[in-house]
């Protein structure tokens, strides 16, 4: 087994929770994708609650890491927010896969209490972005950008979902654009 095969599962397990959520997480399959003994996914996370967890969590981080990093490196507050939805699509574009958090929230009721948590953290740190962006571009009011951030995300979401639905891609693409042209995505 490789020093890094905590790392190894993780990475294995975000893609099959990108493509079969919360309940497609099985210690066997991802032993064998990974090339070790199922034991040894049970040395570094106990159970799947914990394995789920350390997953959402790190998702949600790296996700937070990235969208600062898409900050940094826009010309601007306006061009970051224009970038955005590309953070969604790349999922999309990786065997079809959605974002493992939003996959996770549509299973709501199933998922232990502390992968709840970190699930909620990923909307959370999304909304909290896009508000500090919207605010900074002033595309939106302190007052308003809460309101505007959280029908962003969800808009981005919905668009996620409809197009992984369909296998279509190109549906995604089309209703970014449609948020553009209504206004609620800058264009």
């Amino acid at each position: 087994m490789s020093t890094n095969a905590r790392e190894d599962i993780l990475a294995a397990a975000k893609l099959v929770a990108q493509a079969h959520g919360y309940a497609g997480l099985n210690f066997r399959d991802l032993a064998q994708q990974v090339g070790i003994k199922a034991a040894s996914v049970y040395y570094h996370f106990p159970g799947k609650a914990e394995l789920a967890t350390a997953v959402a969590k790190r998702y949600w981080e790296d996700s937070a890491a990235y969208l600062e990093s898409l900050l940094q490196s826009s010309s601007g507050p306006l061009e970051a927010l224009r970038r955005y939805p590309e953070t969604f699509r790349w999922a999309l574009e990786n065997d079809n896969r959605i974002c493992l958090c939003s996959f996770m929230s549509a299973q709501f009721d199933d998922l232990p209490d502390l992968v709840k948590t970190e699930v909620q953290a990923f909307a959370d740190v999304n909304i909290a972005w896009l508000k500090k962006v919207l605010i900074a571009a002033k595309v939106a009011s302190p007052k308003e950008a809460e309101k505007r951030a959280r029908a962003i995300y969800s808009g981005i979401v919905g668009a996620q979902l409809m197009a992984r639905s369909r296998a279509d891609i190109a549906l995604y693409d089309s209703l970014i654009e449609s948020y553009r042209a209504a206004g609620l995505l800058p264009a």
